[in-house]
């Protein structure tokens, strides 16, 4: 039993390791090689130690590497994190972040700037993208909360029906606007490419803040999920818990968005695998697939770009390639 328990202790320090490593490892590969050694002497010189490196690897690897590492393991964790608490609230496995609209809404925020030339100014994408993907979330929840309809049904028919609108004025967009449908497309695949340090140090907090939220909330969407009598007697407000994670969760994933496109299927399948492992205990599901998420769109973005060196693709291509499959299986599992 002791064994058992300190199992669960270590796993998340060992993960945590193993996380370093892949991101060190991922920090090597690209167009420019980095040697391990040169990598972990970078960053033990910034850290005051007595180590250099030669000043085109200090570049690439500080000005180009390292941000989109960082912005892929806390993006893709607070996808997963969300993702689990989709799937947590509306009792359904195949709830995913995006499922409200909230990638649309990012969408077509990028969408405008692209269109209006904003691209050239810092942060002239992500704001508007920000900006319209929390827009949409205050539409949704405004219409759901028209005459008191606030259930979650009533939230994801009209994230589902805002979603397909929101969808239809992107393509009318980008057919009107046929030279800038490039830029347009890859934004709305998912794209690290051109993130920075100062996007990262804007969502960073966010993500911390908001993921801290969520996992504050594990236990009382526990309680939840065992029946609104047992809330009751629990002292558990079941609407505003509810609308709590959902506000939470949605916000998370629209900043996520906002700065790196759309991506899928991580708050899909990660949270899933993390429940099918770990157990249903929102508790673990949110704890570990923080881990699982940040090493999926790790893998992926770098995956992304290197396997079509020196071109890129889009990660969210990566993403939907290695997602779909599994989405087939549930289908086919649940029939």
């Amino acid at each position: 039993m002791a064994v058992k328990k300190n199992g669960k202790v270590i796993l998340p320090f060992v993960m945590a390791a193993a996380l370093a490593a892949a991101a060190l490892l991922a920090a090597c590969v690209g167009v420019i090689s980095i040697p391990l050694g040169s990598v972990a002497g970078s960053i033990l010189h910034k850290m005051g130690f007595n180590f250099s490196i030669a000043e085109y690897h200090e570049i690439t690897l500080w000005q180009l590497r390292l941000p989109r590492i960082v912005m892929s393991v806390v993006g893709g964790a607070s996808l997963a994190v969300c993702g689990g608490v989709f799937q947590s609230v509306f009792r359904n496995p195949v709830c995913d972040p995006y499922i409200l609209g909230v990638s649309s809404g990012a969408s077509i925020g990028a969408a405008v700037a692209f269109v209006l030339g904003w691209d050239a100014f810092l942060f002239g994408i992500t704001l508007p993208a920000l900006a319209a993907a929390l827009l949409t979330l205050l539409l949704i929840y405004g219409i759901a909360e028209f005459r008191g309809r606030h259930s979650t049904t009533t939230i994801l028919l009209v994230g589902i029906a805002i979603n397909f609108f929101i969808s239809a004025i992107i393509t009318l967009i980008m057919v009107v606007n046929q030279q800038e449908m490039h830029k347009i497309f890859f934004w709305t695949m998912g794209s690290l490419s051109n993130v920075s340090w100062s996007e990262v140090a804007f969502l960073t907090p966010v993500a911390l803040i908001c993921t801290a939220i969520l996992i504050y909330n594990s236990k009382a969407l526990n309680i939840i999920q065992a029946g609104e009598e047992t809330a009751m007697m629990s002292g558990v407000d079941t609407r505003k818990t509810t609308m709590a994670v959902l506000a939470v969760s949605s916000v998370l994933t629209a900043v996520v968005v906002a700065f790196c496109g759309s991506i899928g299927f991580i708050g899909l399948i990660v949270p899933h695998i993390v429940r099918i492992v770990f157990g249903s205990d929102n508790r673990r599901v949110f704890g570990y697939s923080l881990f699982f998420g940040a090493a999926f769109l790790l893998a992926a973005d770098t995956l992304a770009r290197t396997v079509a060196m020196p071109s890129e693709l889009p990660v969210g291509s990566i993403t939907a390639i290695a997602g779909s499959p599994y989405f087939i299986y549930l289908v086919l599992k649940k029939k």
